[in-house]
Protein backbone atom coordinates (compact mmCIF):
# COMPACT_ATOMS: atom_id res chain seq x y z
CA UNK A 1 0.00 0.00 0.00
CA UNK A 2 2.80 2.43 -0.97
CA UNK A 3 0.43 5.17 -2.15
CA UNK A 4 -1.29 5.33 1.24
CA UNK A 5 2.06 5.36 3.03
CA UNK A 6 3.26 8.24 0.88
CA UNK A 7 0.06 10.10 1.61
CA UNK A 8 0.49 9.44 5.32
CA UNK A 9 3.97 10.95 5.14
CA UNK A 10 2.55 14.03 3.45
CA UNK A 11 -0.08 14.32 6.19
CA UNK A 12 2.66 14.25 8.80
CA UNK A 13 4.56 16.98 7.00
CA UNK A 14 1.45 19.12 6.60
CA UNK A 15 0.62 18.84 10.28
CA UNK A 16 4.17 19.74 11.27
CA UNK A 17 4.03 22.90 9.15
CA UNK A 18 0.57 23.85 10.37
CA UNK A 19 1.03 23.15 14.07
CA UNK A 20 0.88 26.37 16.09
CA UNK A 21 3.35 27.19 18.81
CA UNK A 22 2.15 25.85 22.19
CA UNK A 23 1.47 29.33 23.60
CA UNK A 24 -0.78 30.27 20.70
CA UNK A 25 -3.02 27.18 20.65
CA UNK A 26 -5.63 28.38 23.13
CA UNK A 27 -5.86 31.78 21.51
CA UNK A 28 -6.34 30.17 18.12
CA UNK A 29 -9.25 28.02 19.30
CA UNK A 30 -10.96 31.04 20.81
CA UNK A 31 -10.48 33.46 17.91
CA UNK A 32 -11.04 31.31 14.82
CA UNK A 33 -14.27 29.67 13.69
CA UNK A 34 -15.20 26.76 15.91
CA UNK A 35 -13.37 23.67 14.66
CA UNK A 36 -15.01 20.80 12.86
CA UNK A 37 -15.25 17.55 14.80
CA UNK A 38 -15.06 13.96 13.54
CA UNK A 39 -15.77 11.19 16.05
CA UNK A 40 -14.95 7.65 14.98
CA UNK A 41 -16.29 5.09 17.47
CA UNK A 42 -15.54 1.44 16.89
CA UNK A 43 -16.85 -1.55 18.79
CA UNK A 44 -14.93 -3.90 21.08
CA UNK A 45 -11.48 -2.28 20.82
CA UNK A 46 -9.08 -2.96 23.70
CA UNK A 47 -7.71 0.46 24.64
CA UNK A 48 -4.41 -1.01 25.84
CA UNK A 49 -3.44 -1.54 22.19
CA UNK A 50 -3.07 2.23 21.72
CA UNK A 51 0.06 2.59 23.84
CA UNK A 52 3.10 0.56 24.88
CA UNK A 53 3.51 -2.35 25.32
CA UNK A 54 0.16 -3.40 23.84
CA UNK A 55 0.81 -1.46 20.63
CA UNK A 56 3.72 -3.78 19.77
CA UNK A 57 1.50 -6.75 18.95
CA UNK A 58 -0.20 -5.32 15.85
CA UNK A 59 0.50 -2.58 13.29
CA UNK A 60 -1.91 0.31 13.81
CA UNK A 61 -0.36 3.12 11.74
CA UNK A 62 -3.20 5.62 12.02
CA UNK A 63 -3.72 5.19 15.73
CA UNK A 64 0.04 5.67 16.06
CA UNK A 65 -0.28 8.76 13.87
CA UNK A 66 -2.96 10.18 16.15
CA UNK A 67 -0.81 9.35 19.18
CA UNK A 68 2.18 11.22 17.73
CA UNK A 69 0.20 14.25 16.57
CA UNK A 70 -2.40 14.38 19.29
CA UNK A 71 -3.26 13.32 22.83
CA UNK A 72 -3.72 9.78 24.12
CA UNK A 73 -5.73 9.12 27.27
CA UNK A 74 -3.97 6.19 28.92
CA UNK A 75 -6.75 5.33 31.36
CA UNK A 76 -10.02 5.72 29.45
CA UNK A 77 -12.94 3.49 30.41
CA UNK A 78 -16.41 2.56 29.27
CA UNK A 79 -19.22 3.35 31.69
CA UNK A 80 -20.86 0.02 30.92
CA UNK A 81 -19.10 -2.82 29.07
CA UNK A 82 -21.81 -3.64 26.55
CA UNK A 83 -22.93 -1.89 23.37
CA UNK A 84 -26.21 -0.02 24.01
CA UNK A 85 -25.70 1.03 27.66
CA UNK A 86 -22.19 2.24 26.87
CA UNK A 87 -23.32 4.28 23.90
CA UNK A 88 -26.26 5.66 25.89
CA UNK A 89 -23.70 7.01 28.38
CA UNK A 90 -21.55 8.48 25.59
CA UNK A 91 -24.45 10.24 23.87
CA UNK A 92 -26.13 11.48 27.07
CA UNK A 93 -23.16 12.28 29.30
CA UNK A 94 -24.88 10.35 32.11
CA UNK A 95 -23.97 7.26 34.09
CA UNK A 96 -25.87 4.05 33.36
CA UNK A 97 -27.93 4.11 36.56
CA UNK A 98 -29.18 7.54 35.46
CA UNK A 99 -30.04 6.55 31.87
CA UNK A 100 -31.46 3.24 33.20
CA UNK A 101 -30.02 1.54 30.13
CA UNK A 102 -29.88 -1.83 31.84
CA UNK A 103 -29.18 -4.06 28.84
CA UNK A 104 -28.75 -4.05 25.06
CA UNK A 105 -32.50 -3.69 24.59
CA UNK A 106 -32.99 -0.70 26.89
CA UNK A 107 -31.29 2.56 25.93
CA UNK A 108 -32.21 6.21 25.54
CA UNK A 109 -35.54 7.44 24.27
CA UNK A 110 -35.30 8.07 20.50
CA UNK A 111 -36.11 11.76 21.15
CA UNK A 112 -33.41 12.20 23.77
CA UNK A 113 -31.36 15.40 23.27
CA UNK A 114 -27.78 14.35 22.56
CA UNK A 115 -24.65 16.47 22.25
CA UNK A 116 -25.06 16.30 18.47
CA UNK A 117 -28.57 17.75 18.72
CA UNK A 118 -27.27 20.67 20.79
CA UNK A 119 -24.39 21.30 18.37
CA UNK A 120 -26.85 21.33 15.48
CA UNK A 121 -28.97 23.95 17.28
CA UNK A 122 -25.83 26.08 17.58
CA UNK A 123 -25.12 26.07 13.86
CA UNK A 124 -23.13 22.89 13.31
CA UNK A 125 -23.82 20.71 10.31
CA UNK A 126 -24.30 17.19 11.66
CA UNK A 127 -24.28 13.68 10.26
CA UNK A 128 -24.12 10.09 11.56
CA UNK A 129 -23.08 6.96 9.68
CA UNK A 130 -22.82 3.36 10.79
CA UNK A 131 -23.46 1.84 14.19
CA UNK A 132 -25.12 4.23 16.63
CA UNK A 133 -27.06 1.86 18.94
CA UNK A 134 -27.90 4.09 21.91
CA UNK A 135 -31.72 3.95 21.76
CA UNK A 136 -34.12 1.29 23.04
CA UNK A 137 -35.54 -1.58 21.04
CA UNK A 138 -32.57 -3.20 19.36
CA UNK A 139 -30.79 -6.57 19.55
CA UNK A 140 -32.30 -10.05 19.53
CA UNK A 141 -35.05 -11.52 21.65
CA UNK A 142 -32.48 -14.01 22.91
CA UNK A 143 -30.21 -11.23 24.12
CA UNK A 144 -33.09 -9.66 26.05
CA UNK A 145 -34.35 -12.89 27.62
CA UNK A 146 -30.82 -13.85 28.69
CA UNK A 147 -30.45 -10.50 30.44
CA UNK A 148 -33.85 -10.72 32.14
CA UNK A 149 -33.31 -14.30 33.37
CA UNK A 150 -29.76 -13.88 34.67
CA UNK A 151 -31.30 -14.12 38.17
CA UNK A 152 -32.71 -17.60 37.50
CA UNK A 153 -31.00 -20.54 39.23
CA UNK A 154 -29.78 -22.30 36.10
CA UNK A 155 -26.63 -22.31 34.04
CA UNK A 156 -26.87 -22.46 30.24
CA UNK A 157 -24.41 -21.80 27.46
CA UNK A 158 -25.66 -18.72 25.61
CA UNK A 159 -22.92 -18.32 23.02
CA UNK A 160 -21.09 -20.41 20.48
CA UNK A 161 -17.60 -21.50 21.40
CA UNK A 162 -15.14 -18.81 20.23
CA UNK A 163 -13.59 -19.84 16.90
CA UNK A 164 -11.54 -18.37 14.06
CA UNK A 165 -12.30 -18.11 10.36
CA UNK A 166 -9.67 -17.10 7.80
CA UNK A 167 -10.03 -15.74 4.28
CA UNK A 168 -6.83 -17.10 2.66
CA UNK A 169 -6.29 -14.03 0.49
CA UNK A 170 -3.30 -11.76 0.99
CA UNK A 171 -4.95 -9.03 -1.09
CA UNK A 172 -8.35 -8.96 0.65
CA UNK A 173 -8.51 -5.63 2.51
CA UNK A 174 -12.25 -5.13 2.78
CA UNK A 175 -13.36 -7.95 5.04
CA UNK A 176 -16.04 -6.12 7.07
CA UNK A 177 -17.92 -4.85 4.03
CA UNK A 178 -20.63 -2.93 5.87
CA UNK A 179 -18.10 -0.91 7.86
CA UNK A 180 -16.19 -0.04 4.71
CA UNK A 181 -19.41 1.04 3.00
CA UNK A 182 -20.21 3.36 5.92
CA UNK A 183 -16.66 4.72 5.83
CA UNK A 184 -17.10 5.45 2.13
CA UNK A 185 -20.40 7.23 2.84
CA UNK A 186 -18.74 9.36 5.52
CA UNK A 187 -15.95 10.35 3.13
CA UNK A 188 -18.44 11.23 0.40
CA UNK A 189 -20.34 13.40 2.89
CA UNK A 190 -17.10 15.19 3.77
CA UNK A 191 -16.57 15.94 0.09
CA UNK A 192 -19.96 17.58 -0.21
CA UNK A 193 -20.32 19.38 3.13
CA UNK A 194 -20.53 23.18 3.25
CA UNK A 195 -17.06 24.23 4.43
CA UNK A 196 -18.15 27.74 5.42
CA UNK A 197 -19.92 26.31 8.49
CA UNK A 198 -18.46 23.97 11.11
CA UNK A 199 -19.56 20.36 11.00
CA UNK A 200 -19.60 17.35 13.31
CA UNK A 201 -19.44 13.89 11.77
CA UNK A 202 -19.91 10.59 13.60
CA UNK A 203 -18.81 7.26 12.13
CA UNK A 204 -19.71 4.09 14.05
CA UNK A 205 -17.86 0.90 13.16
CA UNK A 206 -18.87 -2.64 14.07
CA UNK A 207 -15.30 -3.93 13.99
CA UNK A 208 -13.48 -5.40 15.80
CA UNK A 209 -16.63 -7.00 17.24
CA UNK A 210 -16.66 -10.77 16.58
CA UNK A 211 -18.81 -12.02 13.72
CA UNK A 212 -22.03 -14.09 13.97
CA UNK A 213 -21.81 -17.83 14.57
CA UNK A 214 -24.86 -19.46 12.88
CA UNK A 215 -24.68 -22.55 15.11
CA UNK A 216 -25.60 -20.42 18.13
CA UNK A 217 -29.35 -20.39 17.52
CA UNK A 218 -31.83 -17.52 17.32
CA UNK A 219 -30.29 -14.50 15.60
CA UNK A 220 -26.96 -16.22 16.24
CA UNK A 221 -24.33 -15.38 18.79
CA UNK A 222 -21.18 -13.61 17.66
CA UNK A 223 -18.24 -15.80 18.57
CA UNK A 224 -16.31 -15.93 15.29
CA UNK A 225 -13.07 -14.01 14.93
CA UNK A 226 -12.85 -13.47 11.18
CA UNK A 227 -10.16 -11.87 9.03
CA UNK A 228 -8.00 -12.25 5.92
CA UNK A 229 -4.33 -13.03 5.44
CA UNK A 230 -3.83 -9.39 4.49
CA UNK A 231 -4.66 -8.24 8.02
CA UNK A 232 -3.24 -11.28 9.80
CA UNK A 233 0.18 -10.34 8.42
CA UNK A 234 -0.03 -7.10 10.44
CA UNK A 235 0.09 -9.14 13.68
CA UNK A 236 3.34 -9.97 15.46
CA UNK A 237 2.60 -13.55 16.54
CA UNK A 238 5.70 -13.72 18.74
CA UNK A 239 4.46 -10.73 20.75
CA UNK A 240 1.07 -12.29 21.52
CA UNK A 241 0.68 -12.89 25.23
CA UNK A 242 -1.07 -16.05 26.36
CA UNK A 243 -3.18 -14.93 29.35
CA UNK A 244 -2.90 -16.72 32.67
CA UNK A 245 -6.10 -18.33 33.92
CA UNK A 246 -7.29 -19.20 37.37
CA UNK A 247 -8.66 -22.72 37.73
CA UNK A 248 -12.44 -23.01 37.42
CA UNK A 249 -12.76 -23.61 41.16
CA UNK A 250 -10.66 -20.48 41.92
CA UNK A 251 -12.78 -18.15 39.79
CA UNK A 252 -15.02 -15.52 41.31
CA UNK A 253 -18.63 -16.84 41.13
CA UNK A 254 -19.75 -14.14 38.68
CA UNK A 255 -16.68 -14.77 36.52
CA UNK A 256 -17.49 -18.48 36.43
CA UNK A 257 -21.07 -17.73 35.39
CA UNK A 258 -19.73 -15.44 32.66
CA UNK A 259 -17.22 -17.97 31.40
CA UNK A 260 -19.81 -20.76 31.39
CA UNK A 261 -22.55 -18.81 29.61
CA UNK A 262 -19.96 -17.67 27.05
CA UNK A 263 -19.09 -21.32 26.39
CA UNK A 264 -15.50 -20.92 27.56
CA UNK A 265 -15.21 -23.46 30.40
CA UNK A 266 -14.15 -26.30 28.10
CA UNK A 267 -10.60 -27.12 27.10
CA UNK A 268 -8.65 -24.68 24.89
CA UNK A 269 -5.18 -25.40 23.57
CA UNK A 270 -2.54 -22.69 23.74
CA UNK A 271 -2.56 -22.57 19.95
CA UNK A 272 -6.33 -21.98 19.92
CA UNK A 273 -6.01 -19.11 22.37
CA UNK A 274 -3.13 -17.57 20.45
CA UNK A 275 -5.04 -17.75 17.17
CA UNK A 276 -8.19 -16.20 18.65
CA UNK A 277 -6.08 -13.32 19.95
CA UNK A 278 -4.18 -12.99 16.66
CA UNK A 279 -7.39 -12.84 14.64
CA UNK A 280 -8.80 -10.25 17.03
CA UNK A 281 -5.69 -8.09 16.61
CA UNK A 282 -5.99 -8.45 12.83
CA UNK A 283 -9.57 -7.18 13.07
CA UNK A 284 -8.21 -4.21 15.04
CA UNK A 285 -5.79 -3.53 12.20
CA UNK A 286 -8.68 -3.38 9.73
CA UNK A 287 -10.47 -0.98 12.09
CA UNK A 288 -7.38 1.23 12.15
CA UNK A 289 -7.36 1.33 8.34
CA UNK A 290 -10.92 2.73 8.26
CA UNK A 291 -9.94 5.41 10.76
CA UNK A 292 -7.03 6.10 8.43
CA UNK A 293 -9.30 6.56 5.43
CA UNK A 294 -11.13 9.32 7.32
CA UNK A 295 -7.86 11.03 8.31
CA UNK A 296 -6.53 10.83 4.75
CA UNK A 297 -9.79 12.18 3.32
CA UNK A 298 -9.64 15.16 5.70
CA UNK A 299 -6.08 15.80 4.54
CA UNK A 300 -6.97 15.61 0.85
CA UNK A 301 -9.83 18.05 1.42
CA UNK A 302 -7.57 20.45 3.33
CA UNK A 303 -9.69 19.98 6.44
CA UNK A 304 -7.28 18.20 8.77
CA UNK A 305 -5.88 21.37 10.35
CA UNK A 306 -9.42 22.65 10.92
CA UNK A 307 -10.85 19.48 12.39
CA UNK A 308 -10.58 17.77 15.77
CA UNK A 309 -10.52 14.01 15.24
CA UNK A 310 -11.52 11.76 18.14
CA UNK A 311 -11.23 7.98 18.18
CA UNK A 312 -12.76 5.75 20.85
CA UNK A 313 -14.75 2.54 21.33
CA UNK A 314 -17.83 1.48 23.27
CA UNK A 315 -15.91 -1.17 25.23
CA UNK A 316 -13.05 -3.65 24.84
CA UNK A 317 -12.78 -7.36 24.08
CA UNK A 318 -11.63 -10.09 26.45
CA UNK A 319 -10.08 -12.19 23.65
CA UNK A 320 -9.70 -15.15 26.04
CA UNK A 321 -8.32 -13.23 29.01
CA UNK A 322 -9.84 -14.58 32.24
CA UNK A 323 -11.20 -17.49 30.20
CA UNK A 324 -13.71 -15.28 28.37
CA UNK A 325 -14.34 -13.54 25.09
CA UNK A 326 -16.72 -10.65 24.43
CA UNK A 327 -17.09 -7.98 27.15
CA UNK A 328 -19.64 -7.80 30.07
CA UNK A 329 -16.79 -7.78 32.60
CA UNK A 330 -14.89 -5.21 34.66
CA UNK A 331 -11.48 -6.62 33.75
CA UNK A 332 -9.20 -4.30 31.79
CA UNK A 333 -9.59 -6.08 28.46
CA UNK A 334 -13.33 -5.44 28.63
CA UNK A 335 -13.58 -1.94 30.14
CA UNK A 336 -10.38 -0.15 29.03
CA UNK A 337 -11.16 1.74 25.81
CA UNK A 338 -9.06 3.74 23.35
CA UNK A 339 -9.40 7.52 23.49
CA UNK A 340 -7.28 9.72 21.26
CA UNK A 341 -7.77 13.32 20.13
CA UNK A 342 -5.97 15.26 17.42
CA UNK A 343 -6.49 18.66 15.83
CA UNK A 344 -6.36 22.40 16.43
CA UNK A 345 -5.63 23.24 20.05
CA UNK A 346 -4.89 19.61 20.98
CA UNK A 347 -1.38 18.98 22.27
CA UNK A 348 0.79 16.68 20.17
CA UNK A 349 2.47 13.58 21.57
CA UNK A 350 0.81 14.03 24.97
CA UNK A 351 -0.14 11.07 27.15
CA UNK A 352 -2.69 11.84 29.86
CA UNK A 353 -2.66 9.40 32.82
CA UNK A 354 -5.86 10.72 34.46
CA UNK A 355 -8.81 8.33 34.59
CA UNK A 356 -11.53 9.40 32.13
CA UNK A 357 -14.62 7.72 30.70
CA UNK A 358 -17.10 7.88 27.84
CA UNK A 359 -19.50 10.21 29.68
CA UNK A 360 -16.78 12.82 29.12
CA UNK A 361 -17.51 12.83 25.37
CA UNK A 362 -20.72 14.87 25.80
CA UNK A 363 -19.17 17.86 27.66
CA UNK A 364 -16.06 17.66 25.49
CA UNK A 365 -18.07 18.05 22.30
CA UNK A 366 -19.90 21.09 23.67
CA UNK A 367 -16.64 22.53 25.01
CA UNK A 368 -15.02 22.24 21.58
CA UNK A 369 -17.95 24.19 20.13
CA UNK A 370 -17.84 26.79 22.92
CA UNK A 371 -21.35 25.86 24.06
CA UNK A 372 -22.33 26.21 27.72
CA UNK A 373 -22.54 22.88 29.49
CA UNK A 374 -25.90 21.78 30.91
CA UNK A 375 -26.00 21.04 34.65
CA UNK A 376 -25.90 17.60 36.22
CA UNK A 377 -23.78 15.83 33.62
CA UNK A 378 -21.84 12.81 34.88
CA UNK A 379 -18.85 13.67 32.70
CA UNK A 380 -16.30 16.46 32.41
CA UNK A 381 -14.66 18.10 29.40
CA UNK A 382 -11.46 16.39 28.34
CA UNK A 383 -10.13 19.71 27.11
CA UNK A 384 -9.52 20.81 30.69
CA UNK A 385 -6.87 18.07 30.95
CA UNK A 386 -5.01 19.68 28.06
CA UNK A 387 -4.78 23.05 29.89
CA UNK A 388 -4.38 25.10 26.73
CA UNK A 389 -7.22 23.65 24.68
CA UNK A 390 -10.47 24.63 26.37
CA UNK A 391 -12.24 27.61 24.91
CA UNK A 392 -14.97 27.34 27.52
CA UNK A 393 -14.00 28.94 30.84
CA UNK A 394 -17.11 27.40 32.41
CA UNK A 395 -15.59 23.96 31.95
CA UNK A 396 -12.80 24.79 34.38
CA UNK A 397 -15.27 25.50 37.17
CA UNK A 398 -16.11 21.82 37.47
CA UNK A 399 -13.50 19.87 39.39
CA UNK A 400 -12.82 16.50 37.77
CA UNK A 401 -12.88 13.74 40.39
CA UNK A 402 -9.97 11.27 40.54
CA UNK A 403 -12.20 8.28 39.81
CA UNK A 404 -14.47 6.81 37.15
CA UNK A 405 -17.55 4.62 37.47
CA UNK A 406 -18.54 1.69 35.31
CA UNK A 407 -21.53 -0.58 35.87
CA UNK A 408 -23.11 -3.58 34.18
CA UNK A 409 -26.62 -5.03 34.45
CA UNK A 410 -27.02 -7.21 31.37
CA UNK A 411 -26.57 -10.80 30.19
CA UNK A 412 -23.64 -13.14 30.91
CA UNK A 413 -23.23 -11.80 34.45
CA UNK A 414 -25.62 -12.97 37.16
CA UNK A 415 -25.25 -9.92 39.40
CA UNK A 416 -25.31 -6.19 38.83
CA UNK A 417 -21.67 -5.12 38.80
CA UNK A 418 -20.06 -1.79 39.76
CA UNK A 419 -16.46 -0.74 39.22
CA UNK A 420 -14.71 2.18 40.89
CA UNK A 421 -11.34 2.92 39.29
CA UNK A 422 -9.09 5.38 41.11
CA UNK A 423 -5.31 5.66 41.41
CA UNK A 424 -3.75 2.20 41.48
CA UNK A 425 -6.99 0.58 42.61
CA UNK A 426 -9.85 -1.16 40.91
CA UNK A 427 -12.73 -2.00 43.23
CA UNK A 428 -15.62 -4.15 41.98
CA UNK A 429 -18.83 -4.54 43.99
CA UNK A 430 -21.79 -6.77 43.20
CA UNK A 431 -25.55 -6.85 43.75
CA UNK A 432 -26.40 -5.65 47.26
CA UNK A 433 -22.78 -5.41 48.39
CA UNK A 434 -23.14 -8.29 50.86
CA UNK A 435 -24.32 -11.48 49.14
CA UNK A 436 -21.52 -11.58 46.56
CA UNK A 437 -17.90 -11.05 47.52
CA UNK A 438 -16.26 -7.88 46.14
CA UNK A 439 -12.97 -7.74 44.25
CA UNK A 440 -10.01 -5.42 44.75
CA UNK A 441 -7.02 -5.25 42.43
CA UNK A 442 -3.84 -3.22 42.67
CA UNK A 443 -3.19 -2.59 38.97
CA UNK A 444 0.31 -1.24 39.66
CA UNK A 445 1.39 -4.65 41.02
CA UNK A 446 -1.16 -6.94 39.36
CA UNK A 447 -1.97 -5.60 35.87
CA UNK A 448 -3.38 -9.01 34.87
CA UNK A 449 -5.93 -8.83 37.71
CA UNK A 450 -5.34 -12.35 38.97
CA UNK A 451 -5.13 -11.68 42.71
CA UNK A 452 -8.20 -10.41 44.53
CA UNK A 453 -6.87 -8.63 47.63
CA UNK A 454 -10.21 -7.42 49.03
CA UNK A 455 -9.98 -9.55 52.19
CA UNK A 456 -6.25 -8.86 52.56
CA UNK A 457 -6.79 -5.09 52.69
CA UNK A 458 -10.14 -4.62 54.44
CA UNK A 459 -9.59 -0.93 55.25
CA UNK A 460 -8.94 -0.04 51.60
CA UNK A 461 -11.88 -2.21 50.53
CA UNK A 462 -14.18 -0.50 53.02
CA UNK A 463 -12.99 2.97 52.04
CA UNK A 464 -13.52 2.34 48.33
CA UNK A 465 -16.92 0.78 48.97
CA UNK A 466 -17.97 3.84 50.95
CA UNK A 467 -16.78 6.06 48.10
CA UNK A 468 -18.73 3.96 45.61
CA UNK A 469 -21.87 4.22 47.74
CA UNK A 470 -21.47 8.01 47.86
CA UNK A 471 -21.57 8.04 44.05
CA UNK A 472 -24.39 5.54 43.55
CA UNK A 473 -26.69 3.72 45.96
CA UNK A 474 -25.81 0.49 44.26
CA UNK A 475 -27.87 -1.91 46.42
CA UNK A 476 -30.94 0.14 45.54
CA UNK A 477 -30.05 0.21 41.83
CA UNK A 478 -29.47 -3.56 41.87
CA UNK A 479 -32.91 -4.10 43.42
CA UNK A 480 -34.49 -1.90 40.73
CA UNK A 481 -32.82 -3.91 37.96
CA UNK A 482 -33.92 -7.16 39.58
CA UNK A 483 -37.54 -5.96 39.59
CA UNK A 484 -37.25 -4.63 36.04
CA UNK A 485 -35.99 -8.02 34.81
CA UNK A 486 -38.99 -9.83 36.29
CA UNK A 487 -41.51 -7.34 34.94
CA UNK A 488 -40.03 -7.39 31.43
CA UNK A 489 -39.87 -11.17 31.32
CA UNK A 490 -43.50 -11.51 32.43
CA UNK A 491 -44.61 -9.04 29.73
CA UNK A 492 -42.62 -10.91 27.09
CA UNK A 493 -43.96 -14.29 28.23
CA UNK A 494 -47.51 -12.99 27.99
CA UNK A 495 -46.83 -11.58 24.52
CA UNK A 496 -45.79 -14.96 23.07
CA UNK A 497 -48.73 -16.74 24.71
CA UNK A 498 -49.08 -20.42 23.90
CA UNK A 499 -45.86 -20.35 21.86
CA UNK A 500 -43.82 -19.64 25.01
CA UNK A 501 -42.36 -23.13 25.48
CA UNK A 502 -41.36 -23.40 21.84
CA UNK A 503 -39.91 -19.90 21.58
CA UNK A 504 -37.82 -20.03 24.76
CA UNK A 505 -36.45 -23.46 23.79
CA UNK A 506 -35.04 -22.08 20.52
CA UNK A 507 -33.09 -19.09 21.82
CA UNK A 508 -29.30 -19.07 21.80
CA UNK A 509 -29.18 -21.51 24.71
CA UNK A 510 -31.17 -24.07 22.68
CA UNK A 511 -28.51 -26.81 22.76
CA UNK A 512 -28.56 -26.99 26.56
CA UNK A 513 -32.21 -26.08 27.07
CA UNK A 514 -33.59 -28.85 24.89
CA UNK A 515 -31.87 -31.54 26.99
CA UNK A 516 -34.34 -30.91 29.81
CA UNK A 517 -36.82 -28.12 28.93
CA UNK A 518 -39.18 -28.89 31.81
CA UNK A 519 -36.41 -28.37 34.39
CA UNK A 520 -35.50 -24.96 33.02
CA UNK A 521 -39.11 -23.80 32.65
CA UNK A 522 -39.67 -24.81 36.28
CA UNK A 523 -36.59 -22.86 37.37
CA UNK A 524 -37.99 -19.74 35.70
CA UNK A 525 -41.38 -20.26 37.30
CA UNK A 526 -39.75 -20.61 40.71
CA UNK A 527 -37.84 -17.35 40.11
CA UNK A 528 -41.01 -15.52 39.11
CA UNK A 529 -42.91 -16.60 42.20
CA UNK A 530 -40.09 -16.40 44.75
CA UNK A 531 -39.96 -13.39 47.07
CA UNK A 532 -36.50 -14.17 48.39
CA UNK A 533 -33.19 -14.06 46.56
CA UNK A 534 -33.43 -16.29 43.45
CA UNK A 535 -29.85 -17.51 43.70
CA UNK A 536 -29.96 -18.68 47.28
CA UNK A 537 -29.45 -22.16 45.89
CA UNK A 538 -26.71 -23.02 43.43
CA UNK A 539 -27.70 -23.05 39.78
CA UNK A 540 -27.94 -26.41 38.09
CA UNK A 541 -25.47 -27.10 35.32
CA UNK A 542 -26.78 -28.15 31.98
CA UNK A 543 -23.97 -30.61 31.25
CA UNK A 544 -22.32 -33.25 33.32
CA UNK A 545 -18.66 -32.31 32.80
CA UNK A 546 -16.02 -31.74 35.46
CA UNK A 547 -16.80 -28.05 35.92
CA UNK A 548 -17.71 -27.08 39.49
CA UNK A 549 -21.21 -26.04 40.44
CA UNK A 550 -21.55 -22.27 40.41
CA UNK A 551 -20.91 -20.95 43.93
CA UNK A 552 -23.79 -19.20 45.64
CA UNK A 553 -24.45 -15.77 44.19
CA UNK A 554 -27.25 -13.29 44.58
CA UNK A 555 -28.18 -11.06 41.68
CA UNK A 556 -29.70 -7.68 42.20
Amino acid sequence: MPAMLLLLVSVVAALALAAPAPRTQKKRMQVNQAPNVVLVASDSFDGRLTFQPGSQVVKLPFINFMRAHGTTFLNAYTNSPICCPSRAAMWSGLFTHLTESWNNFKGLDPNYTTWMDIMEKHGYQTQKFGKVDYTSGHHSISNRVEAWTRDVAFLLRQEGRPIINLIPDKNRRRVMTKDWQNTDKAIEWLRQVNYTKPFVLYLGLNLPHPYPSPSSGENFGSSTFHTSLYWLEKVAYDAIKIPKWLTLSQMHPVDFYSSYTKNCTGKFTENEIKNIRAFYYAMCAETDAMLGEIILALHKLDLLQKTIVIYTSDHGEMAMEHRQFYKMSMYEASVHVPLLMMGPGIKANLQVPSVVSLVDIYPTMLDIAGIALPPNLSGYSLLTLLSNASANEQAFKFHRPPWILSEFHGCNANASTYMLRTGQWKYIAYADGASVQPQLFDLSLDPDELTNIATEFPEITYSLDQKLRSIVNYPKVSASVHQYNKEQFIMWKQSVGQNYSNVIAHLRWHQDWQRDPRKYENAIQHWLTAHSSPLASSPTQSTSGSQPTLPQSTSG
